[in-house]
């Protein structure tokens, strides 16, 4: 066993020094770096993954979304004990959206191999049965009308589509691909895309590059760098994060610095209407960077990395336990102090809700699809350690989403479609925000959209149930990239009922150039 470690320690070190450009081949490029890592060590580190995933998931689920826009003071406590696990999958199972989401895709590679398309994912992903909100629910919605990916999570089809969804789901890819990178994003290419585009797919290849690099450094810094390198320069996701990395160098003590830079610079909402002018903010960059600021300041002790990325506020749940769930992998599940795993033990059979998977079934699957990655990825595996063949990160394609577009304005509808409703305004673009309610809940509204008297779409219209598991469309309607002057927006209910309604709420208006902040005397 001693002799196992000196030689985990050695590869380490030499992929530390290869890494960071000690060794470099005659074409200039790296040259490959294989690490050894016992079969033992490489599961330890899956399961620290997945379990420190769901504790950091359970410790800010009390917190999620109360505090928008500011902090939680060191005074408010986020109370935890070793029955909560269990206290919340048996009252609020929706709260583990962030596993069985991941689940629907680890179950997805289990079943067709490492080469499923993109397709076979998000019917699987639209047929699983769970509650879902924001980017994930309308891309449900997408696939269910006939909307495939990529373009199902594009932004022109997709309101939410810079919103934190996959960000929140891409674990597995960095867990299956444990020190590459590229793969990880290969595998964010297909599945990302489901939801996400732009930023919110950013969100979902940062972190599963995070997870990657934590296999094969026990340095966080330098995971945080390494993974932000799979992100292109030119995008604001990279900048949001390069700026994390820099406050934190300019004031290493003091995380809530870092915390009031972002605010400043980067937490202005444009895609989600319902953070808009509002202080939620669902938006993956800075969700992202309040992981980042849990990993740094966190210094590798748990119950403090937690911490702080839950009290950096907005979806405080879902950023403990990415951040969590990074460092459990860089620490491994051996290494989780007690009176975190403890919470564990009582659920680690019990599959998660709207699923046939557990905890502990979960951390197998994705042991072997990594060893399966492994050796597709030109590494060796066997009886008892592997060789794992590490990747230089390189910066996927770039794209972002709503450029161009600033909101400038809400109105505010507030009433019931009629043949007279519509309302007229002046920008390039605009979401409408509403809800169809019937006494059937198998009614389904078709409504056709007009834009200066031309039709638009002809939408689907599920009714909105009392649960949260229906095919609902999330915002009514929506339009981007119009010409630049003033419209008007007509309806006409093709199928209307006595016992139904559509509610019409707020429209969030577009411009082509933002608002600017003038003083008077």
């Amino acid at each position: 066993m001693k002799m196992k470690k000196f030689v985990e320690c050695i590869s380490f070190l030499t992929l530390f020094l290869l890494l960071n450009g000690c060794h470099h081949s005659s074409s200039g490029e790296h040259e490959d770096v294989v690490i050894t890592i016992t079969r033992e060590a490489l599961y330890d580190k899956i399961k620290g993954g997945w379990a420190a995933k769901t504790i950091g998931c359970t410790y800010g689920g009390p917190v999620e979304f109360l505090h928008n826009g500011t902090m939680i003071q060191d005074y408010t406590p986020i109370k935890w004990s070793k029955e909560r696990v269990k206290y919340y999958f048996d009252t609020f199972p929706g709260l583990y959206d962030d596993v069985y989401v991941n689940i629907i895709f680890v179950n997805l590679f289990e079943r067709l191999g490492l080469e499923a398309p993109a397709d076979s994912f998000a019917i699987a992903f639209a047929d699983a049965g769970f509650p879902l909100w924001h980017a994930n629910q309308v891309a449900k919605y997408n696939i269910k009308q006939g909307i495939m990916p990529p373009m199902s999570g594009h932004w022109l089809n997709n309101p939410h589509a810079d919103d934190i969804d996959y960000q929140i789901e891409a674990d597995f890819a960095g867990l299956m691909s444990p020190g590459m990178p590229n793969t990880a994003s290969e595998i964010s290419d297909r599945v990302g895309h489901i939801i996400t585009y732009g930023d919110g797919w950013y969100g979902g290849v940062y972190t599963a590059a995070l997870y990657t690099m934590a296999f094969v450094s026990d340095d966080m810094e330098y995971v945080v760098e390494k993974a932000l390198q799979t992100i292109p320069e030119e995008s604001d996701f990279y900048h949001c994060l390069k700026d994390v990395i820099s406050w934190y160098r300019k004031y290493p003590d003091d995380w809530k610095q870092t915390w009031f830079e972002c605010q400043k610079k980067w937490s202005s909402e444009v895609g989600c209407p319902d953070g808009v002018f509002t202080p939620f903010d669902i938006d993956a960059k800075i969700n992202s960077a309040y992981v980042t600021i849990g990993l740094l300041y966190g210094q590798k002790e748990f119950h403090r990395t937690i911490d702080i990325a839950a009290r950096c506020g907005q979806d405080s749940d879902c950023n403990a336990a990415t951040a969590g769930g990074v460092l459990g992998t860089m620490l491994g599940y051996s290494h989780i102090p007690e009176c975190w795993k403890e919470s564990l033990y009582g659920i680690e059979e019990i599959p998660f809700a709207y699923t046939d998977i557990s905890l502990a079934k979960l951390c197998q699957l994705s042991f072997g699809q990594a060893l399966e990655v492994i050796k597709s990825e030109g590494g060796k595996v066997g009886d008892e350690s592997v060789g794992i063949k590490v990747q230089h990160p390189r910066p996927v394609r770039y794209e972002q989403s709503f450029e161009g577009h600033y909101p400038v304005d809400k109105l505010l509808l507030n009433s019931c479609l009629s043949d007279s409703s519509g309302f007229a305004f002046e920008g390039i673009g605009f979401v409408l925000k509403g809800a169809v309610k019937c006494a059937d809940e198998n009614y389904v509204a078709s409504v056709e959209m007009y834009l200066d008297e031309e039709m638009k779409e002809r939408a689907n219209l599920p009714v909105a149930k009392a649960s949260s598991i229906d095919d609902r469309r999330v915002d009514l309607f929506h339009l981007y990239q119009l010409p630049k002057t003033t419209h008007r927006v007509t309806f006409k209910w093709l199928n209307p009922r006595e016992d139904a309604a559509i509610y019409l709420g707020e429209a969030v208006l577009y411009a082509d150039q933002p608002n600017q902040l003038t003083y008077q005397n």
